[in-house]
């Protein structure tokens, strides 16, 4: 397999900063800003529709990619934006907007970088003690600064989340079905159907241990990639700001073998608010 210096410098750092988070003492993570432990913004972080001010930024390693061995950097902005419409109805809006720097994918020597497609989503949170559930509508918007990093494709579709959450525990699956409505007509149509299904433990540190799997059909393409990734994670703070970190492997389980990754690595670094 073909790797660059600039992959293996990023893996090395994403590695050495989570051991860093991990060895943290817990008695610096208990309570955080706004006066809620560090346990109770662990569970709300774990809660895709929270009332809770979040800037995540998803670090995402993929090698071994396609029949030239490519490799890619993608680093996901990810702001979680809450609207309070009234005592009982929140809405939930979260944002993607990937940076990519891929290389051998398209081609034997090839290099691209630059925006790829966003995602935005709103969901319509009621407020709920049991089963928490949101629903909205999801868009594909073709922020693409290269052709062969976005669809040229604008796209609509509904969103849903479930999920239950006691103290500690948090499990439940968002999912999303998006179709193109309009865009370059010399592109391939758009129909992707992705879920994410999340299982998540904290602790009164603030650490939590996990499992997620993700599921993206491709119903243009006919095809489905599944990923698996257990997942450690830590709220603490950097200076007065709070923070979340966490890393996984991505292990890819189903996949077409013509572009079925060999493996993949994830760290996330979240800026939270609580005080919001």
């Amino acid at each position: 397999m073909k790797f660059t210096k600039r992959y293996i410098t990023i893996g090395r750092l994403l590695t050495a900063i989570s051991f860093l988070f991990i060895q943290i003492p817990a008695s610096a993570q208990e309570e955080s800003k706004g006066g809620a432990s560090a346990q109770e913004l662990a569970d709300k972080l774990a809660n895709p529709v929270a009332s809770l001010i979040s800037v995540p930024l998803q670090n995402n390693l993929i090698y071994g990619i396609g029949p030239f061995n490519g490799s890619k950097y993608t680093i996901n902005v990810q702001p979680v934006i809450p609207f309070k419409l009234s005592d009982n109805l929140n809405l939930i809006t979260r944002y993607i907007l990937p940076v990519v720097d891929q290389r051998d994918i398209t081609g034997q020597n090839t290099h691209q970088f630059g925006l790829s497609d966003a995602t935005v989503t709103a969901f319509f949170a009621p407020k709920s003690e049991k089963i928490i559930w949101g629903f909205g509508p999801a868009f594909l918007v073709p922020t693409a600064t290269d052709t062969f990093l976005g669809t040229e494709k604008f796209g609509v579709g509904p969103s849903v989340l479930v999920m239950h959450q006691g103290k500690g525990l948090s499990i439940g699956f968002i999912a999303n079905q998006i179709w193109s409505v309009a865009g370059n007509e010399r592109r391939t149509d758009f129909n992707q159907f992705y879920t994410q299904i999340f299982l998540t433990h904290s602790y009164k540190s603030g650490a939590s241990l996990g499992i997620t799997s993700e599921i993206t059909q491709n119903w243009q393409g006919n095809t489905t990639l599944v990923n698996l990734s257990p997942n450690i994670g830590a709220v603490t703070k950097l200076g007065d700001q709070v923070v979340q970190f966490s890393i996984m492997p991505l292990i890819p389980i189903v996949g077409p073998s013509e572009s079925k990754p060999d493996w993949g690595l994830r760290a996330v670094l979240a800026f939270v608010f609580p005080g919001s």
